[in-house]
C-alpha cells in the first residue's frame, strides 16, 4: 500500500506540473551585481533534457519488464492444466468408493498435483517480486534532484511541456499494465492456494480410505460366510452399469495421465519392430531366411507385430505398478491374448486345453473384482475360483511346465498360486473379503505373468540370435554357430531382470511393494561411519552393480557385432576386433569411473587408496601392472590381433582372444595356451597373418617317365589352378634339384590359406598324383 501511494504521489507531481496554473512573481526583480558568473553552479536546458531522457528510458524498461515473457504464458497453461488434473480426480472421489489400487493411483497423483502447485505459487511469487523490483526502479526517480527541481519550477517547466507529456504518456501506460499484470499474478495466487487446500482434503480422503481398507484386510469386514445375517447375502447386480462407468473414467483419466510415457512405449516398441523387420528381410532377400529355422525360432517366424507387443505389454505391468485396477487388469488380459495366439499350434492340446481354463477362471476373477459388489454371490463364486484353482495348481499345472522356456519358476509359481488360494478360500470364509479378493486376483497374476515373462526371455534371445547371425551373413559368413551354448550363457543375466520384474509385479499387487521400497531406500540410504569414513549400503550396492554391468556389457558387446566364439573362422574382420578390443576398453575404464563416482568416495579418501595401491603395485604388484599396460599397448599397436597364427618362443597357434591382462592362443593339437601380456611385448613373435592370411607351402616331388619338363611344369600349373584352396592370384613356383633321364626330382611351392595348410597340402598330393598317373607317369611325394 506504501508503495502504491508514492505511485499515487509520483503521478500528482506530474499532475501538477502538467495542469497547474501558471504564475509570476509579483516582486520587483532583484538587482543584478555585475559579478562573473563564469564559476557558478547552475543547471543548464541540456541537463534538464538529459535528466527527462534518463526518465524516460527507466520507464520504457519497467513497460518492457513488466509484460509477461514465454516462460509466464507456460506457467499460466500449466496451471491451467492441473486444474483440469484435480477436477477430475475431484470428480472421481465424489464417486462410489474405488478399490485399493484405485486409491493408490489417486494419493499418487494428487502429491504430484500438490508439488506441481507448489513450483507454480513459487513461480508466481517470484514474478511478484519482480513486478515490485520494477515498481522501485520508477519510485526512485524521486531522487533525481534535476528532475525534481525542474518539476517544481514554474516557469522552466513550460519549455519541456512536449518532453513532459511524453513521459506522462508512458508512465500511463507502464502503471496501467502492471496494474493489470498483477491482477492476474494475484488471481492466479489466490487459485493455486485454493487448490492446495482441495488437494490436502483430497489426500485427507484418500489417505483415511486406504488406512480403513488396511485394517479391515487385517480384521473381519462381513459375517463368516455360513452366517445368516442379511449383510452377507445382500445383492448388488443392479449397480454393475454404474461401476462399469466409475472403472472407466478412472481407466481413462489414468491413459490422459501417463500419455507421454506410454506413447513413447509404443514409439520404442514400433522402433524394435523396425529393426527386427529389417533384418528378417535382408535375410530374406538374400536367401537365408530358411536357415532361421535351424535356430529353434519359436515366436518370430509367426510375425513381428505379436512378439514386440508382448515386449511392450510386459514392459507396461511393470512399469504401471501404480495403475487403476481395470487399466492394469485389462493389460495383462490383452498380453495373456497374444501370447494365447503365440502358443496355437505349438503346445499339445492337454497343454493347451489348461492354459485355457486358466485364461477363464482369470477373467471371471476379474470381472468380479472390478464390477460385482460383495455379497453373499460373489463371496461364493470366489470360493469356487479358489478351490479350482488349488486343484490346477496340483494337477494341470504340470502340463505347462513342459511347454515354457524357463521351467525353473513353475515350481515356486505353483507354491505361491497354491498357498495364496489357499489363504484366500480360508479369509473369504471367516469375513476378511477385501484381503481374500487381493490374494486371489495375486495368485493368478503371479502364475499368469511368470509364463508371459518366459515368452519375453524367449522372444529377447531370439531376436539377440537374429542380430549376431544377420550380422555375420553381411560379412559372409553363413555358417550356423553353436547358439544354444550361446543362448544359455545370455539367459543369465536376464534370468536376473525376469525375477526382478516377477517379485515387483507379486508386491504391487499385494500392496506392498511401496512399504518394501521405502524400507529398503531407508536402509541403503543411511548413512554409517567407520572412522572418518561415512557412506550408505546403497552406495556400495551401487557400485558393484556397476562394476558388474561394466564387465557383462564388455563381455556381451561383441556379440552384436556378429562375433562368436568360432575356432575355424576364416574371414575374421581384424579391423572389426581392434574396434570390439578399444570399445571393451572404454567400457570398462567408464564403468569403473561411474561406479567410482557413485560411490560417493571422497577424492581426498580416494587419493589415500591410490597411494595404498601404488605402495602394492611397489612390492608385488608389478607383473598384474605390466600384464595390464601391455594388453593396452597390443590394443592399440596391434602388432598381434584376434585371428591371427603366431609363433612365439617354442609355442604356436591361433590368437583365440585378447584380454587386458592376457592373450589366448589355440595351438594346433587343441590346447589352449595363455600367455601374459607382458611375454608378448618382451619376446619376438612370429605373426604369419600379420598382412594377409595366405601361407607359401612346399611339396617335394619326383616324377618318372618319359616326359619333358615344360609338360611337367604345365601339367603342374593345371592341377593347381583346378584346385579352390589354392590361392592362384600369386603363380605357384617350381623348382628342380635334379634331372636325371627319365627321372625328375623337384619342389613344388603355392600359396594357400594358412588355416587350411595341411587340408590343401593333402588335396594338391592327390589331384597331382591323379593327373601325373593319367599320363601314364609315376609322382612320388
Amino acid at each position: 500500500m506504501i508503495q502504491k501511494r508514492n505511485f499515487i504521489g509520483l503521478l500528482a507531481l506530474l499532475a501538477v506540473f502538467f495542469y497547474a496554473p501558471l504564475t509570476y512573481s509579483q516582486t520587483a526583480p532583484p538587482k543584478t551585481e555585475n559579478r562573473s558568473k563564469l564559476f557558478d553552479e547552475t543547471t543548464t536546458d541540456s541537463d534538464y533534457l538529459i535528466s527527462i531522457e534518463k526518465a524516460g528510458e527507466v520507464l520504457e524498461s519497467a513497460h518492457n519488464d513488466t509484460e509477461f515473457d514465454g516462460n509466464s504464458h507456460r506457467l499460466f497453461g500449466e496451471i491451467k492444466r492441473t486444474q483440469s488434473k484435480l477436477d477430475l480426480i475431484l470428480a472421481s472421489l465424489k464417486g462410489a468408493n474405488p478399490n485399493v489400487r484405485n486409491q493408490q493411483m489417486y494419493r499418487i497423483v494428487l502429491k504430484e498435483i500438490e508439488q506441481e502447485l507448489d513450483e507454480q505459487n513459487t513461480a508466481i511469487n517470484l514474478r511478484n517480486k519482480n513486478l515490485e523490483k520494477i515498481k522501485s526502479r520508477v519510485i526512485d526517480l524521486r531522487k533525481d534532484k534535476t528532475l525534481m527541481g525542474l518539476l517544481k519550477d514554474t516557469i522552466r517547466r513550460k519549455q519541456f511541456k512536449t518532453e513532459f507529456a511524453n513521459l506522462k504518456n508512458r508512465y500511463l501506460s507502464t502503471d496501467s499494465l502492471m496494474t493489470k499484470n498483477q491482477g492476474i499474478l494475484n488471481k492466479n495466487k489466490r487459485l493455486t492456494v485454493e487448490r492446495k487446500i482441495a488437494v490436502s482434503n483430497a489426500l485427507i480422503i484418500v489417505e483415511s480410505k486406504l488406512e480403513q481398507s488396511g485394517i479391515s484386510m487385517l480384521k473381519k469386514e462381513y459375517p463368516a460366510l455360513w452366517s445368516r445375517d442379511s449383510a452377507a447375502k445382500k445383492i448388488v447386480g443392479q449397480n454393475i452399469k454404474a461401476k462399469i462407468i466409475i472403472e472407466e473414467n478412472v481407466a481413462a483419466y489414468y491413459l490422459s495421465y501417463r500419455a507421454g510415457g506410454l506413447i513413447s512405449l509404443v514409439l520404442l516398441m514400433g522402433l524394435l519392430g523396425w529393426y527386427i523387420s529389417r533384418n528378417l528381410k535382408y535375410l530374406k532377400n538374400n536367401g537365408h531366411a530358411d536357415n532361421l529355422s535351424q535356430f529353434n525360432f519359436k515366436y518370430l517366424n509367426r510375425g513381428v507385430i505379436i512378439p514386440v507387443a508382448v515386449i511392450g505389454l510386459n514392459i507396461a505391468v511393470v512399469s504401471n505398478l501404480y495403475a487403476p485396477a481395470m487399466f492394469i487388469e485389462l493389460i495383462q488380459l490383452v498380453l495373456l491374448g497374444l501370447i494365447t495366439f503365440l502358443f496355437k499350434d505349438k503346445w499339445s492340446k492337454a497343454s493347451m486345453r489348461n492354459w485355457s481354463l486358466l485364461l477363464v477362471l482369470f477373467f471371471v476373477l476379474c470381472f468380479l473384482d472390478l464390477f460385482i459388489a460383495v455379497g453373499f454371490i460373489q463371496r461364493c463364486a470366489f470360493i469356487v475360483i479358489n478351490i479350482l484353482g488349488i486343484r490346477y495348481g496340483l494337477v494341470q499345472i504340470k502340463s505347462l511346465k513342459d511347454q515354457l522356456y524357463i521351467k525353473g519358476f513353475i515350481k515356486w509359481a505353483k507354491i505361491i498360486f497354491i498357498g495364496l488360494n489357499i489363504l484366500a478360500l480360508l479369509n473369504n470364509l471367516f469375513g476378511r473379503v477385501s484381503l481374500a479378493n487381493m490374494l486371489s486376483l495375486t495368485a493368478f497374476i503371479s502364475l499368469t505373468q511368470i509364463v508371459a515373462l518366459s515368452v519375453l526371455l524367449k522372444i529377447v534371445l531370439e531376436i539377440i540370435l537374429l542380430q549376431i547371425y544377420t550380422t555375420r551373413v553381411k560379412r559372409g559368413i553363413e555358417k550356423i554357430f553353436d547358439f544354444e551354448s550361446l543362448s544359455e550363457t545370455l539367459k543369465k543375466p536376464f534370468i536376473i531382470v525376469i525375477s526382478y520384474m516377477w517379485i515387483v509385479v507379486i508386491a504391487a499387487n499385494l500392496n506392498i511393494w511401496e512399504s518394501l521400497r521405502a524400507g529398503l531406500n531407508s536402509l541403503l540410504s543411511h548413512p554409517n561411519t567407520i572412522g572418518s569414513i561415512t557412506f550408505t549400503l546403497g552406495n556400495i550396492v551401487l557400485f558393484f552393480i556397476i562394476i558388474w554391468l561394466a564387465h557383462l556389457l564388455q563381455n556381451y558387446v561383441a556379440y552384436f557385432f556378429g562375433e562368436v566364439d568360432d575356432e575355424n573362422e576364416e574371414n575374421i574382420n581384424k579391423k572389426q576386433h581392434s574396434k570390439l578390443l578399444i570399445t571393451r576398453l572404454v567400457v570398462l575404464i567408464c564403468g569403473y569411473l561411474l561406479a567410482v563416482a557413485a560411490s560417493g568416495m571422497p577424492l581426498d579418501k580416494l587419493s589415500i587408496l591410490l597411494g595404498a595401491l601404488g605402495v602394492g603395485v611397489g612390492l608385488g604388484l608389478q607383473s598384474v601392472v605390466n600384464n595390464f599396460v601391455s594388453g593396452i599397448i597390443l590394443i592399440f599397436d596391434k602388432p598381434i590381433q584376434i585371428g591371427d597364427v603366431i609363433n612365439i618362443a617354442s609355442e604356436s597357434g591361433r590368437v583365440k582372444s585378447m584380454g587386458l591382462r592376457t592373450t589366448k592362443i589355440n595351438s594346433a593339437n587343441g590346447a589352449e595356451i595363455i600367455i601374459p601380456n607382458g611375454n608378448l611385448l618382451s619376446q619376438n613373435i612370429t605373426n604369419w597373418t600379420y598382412t594377409d592370411n595366405f601361407k607359401l607351402v612346399e611339396i617335394a616331388a619326383e616324377v618318372s617317365g618319359e616326359i619333358m619338363p615344360e609338360e611337367i611344369n604345365t601339367l603342374i600349373l593345371e592341377s593347381l589352378e583346378s584346385m579352390d584352396l589354392v590361392n592362384n592370384a600369386k603363380p605357384p613356383q617350381i623348382y628342380y634339384t635334379a634331372i636325371t633321364e627319365g627321372k625328375f626330382n623337384l619342389q613344388i611351392k603355392f600359396w594357400c590359406s594358412i588355416y587350411r595348410t595341411e587340408e590343401t597340402i593333402s588335396t594338391a598330393r592327390q589331384v597331382l598324383f591323379s593327373n601325373f598317373k593319367e599320363k601314364g607317369l609315376t609322382l612320388s611325394t
